[in-house]
């Protein structure tokens, strides 16, 4: 594979920030001149990194090159900081991670690169924070993704959730740093309802992309011993048969929240995407 490091100044995030490109190889039985010159468009997975990550996790803890490699499948990674994946309007001069993939990166990409921008061939996925950042993409441009994959998350009900210790005072949850993203989410969109209101509610825009039959094909995967993440995932699997959303779950045993499901569980992502029927 050619492996890209790309450092740009982005216009949604306020800085400088740095994405990584796989781009697939060469066959021998091309020439240069005949490859290069080809006009092929390959399809592209974008996959985000989770809490405390950035754009190199995927490629140094993984073997996400060699999938690739072996799909013809562009991969791009980028960093969205802690962010969620979505607008800090509050952050330094504004960092708006969920309007940077779609409206910056993308276009980026799919102009610069040799990567389609068919719905058919764009696959979003991630893992932790990335997965619910994979879905929460997935629900907001249904019309961008034919599939999403959620590796060691799943949607949440938000509706659910209790004005405390959600009124911004992060001591109430102590100093851990899930709790205080918590309290600082919430506090970013202005409150529980707009938060309620915000991309992250994925729960409740299921429904309505069934309803519209605009909902893009759904992985979820989790470890059995994910102690993080098994009760949040079990929930909302639980949730998806009630309300009959068509979507692939899968487990596996003695994992945790760790790169070697991840590892593991991207190469099935794959296969969903591109094996699976449209």
């Amino acid at each position: 594979m050619a492996l890209v490091h790309l450092n740009f100044q982005s216009q949604y995030l306020g800085n400088n920030t740095d994405v990584n490109v796989i781009l697939p190889d060469k066959p021998w039985d091309k020439t240069p001149a005949q490859f290069y010159s080809a006009g092929e468009r390959f399809p592209v997975l974008w996959l985000l990194h989770g809490t405390f990550g950035d754009y190199t996790d995927w490629l140094r803890k993984s073997n996400i090159e060699s999938y690739a490699c072996r799909r013809n499948l562009m991969v791009v990674m980028p960093s969205g900081m802690n962010a969620n994946y979505v607008n800090w309007d509050g952050f330094g001069t504004g960092y708006h991670a969920w309007d940077y993939l779609t409206e910056e990166l993308m276009p980026l990409v799919q102009n610069w690169f040799p990567a389609s921008d068919q719905r058919k061939d764009n696959f979003i996925a991630g893992l932790s924070m990335g997965g619910n950042g994979a879905m929460q993409y997935a629900a907001g441009h249904p019309e961008k993704f034919a599939a999403a994959a959620s590796l060691s998350n799943a949607p949440t009900d938000l509706k659910q959730m209790k004005t405390p210790p959600y009124d911004g005072n992060a001591q109430a949850e102590g100093t851990a740093l899930f709790n205080r993203r918590a309290v600082n989410l919430v506090e970013n969109f202005g409150g529980l309802e707009g938060y309620i209101h915000s991309p992250i509610n994925v729960w409740d825009r299921l429904p309505e992309l069934m309803a519209a039959g605009t909902l893009p094909r759904l992985y979820f995967c989790c470890g059995q011993e994910d102690q993080l993440i098994w009760e949040k995932y079990q929930t909302f699997k639980a949730h998806a048969k009630e309300i009959g959303l068509p979507a692939r779950f899968e487990e596996a045993p003695g994992y945790t929240h760790e790169w070697a499901f991840w590892d593991l569980f991207i190469q099935k992502a794959i296969g969903f995407f591109l094996d699976e029927p449209q």
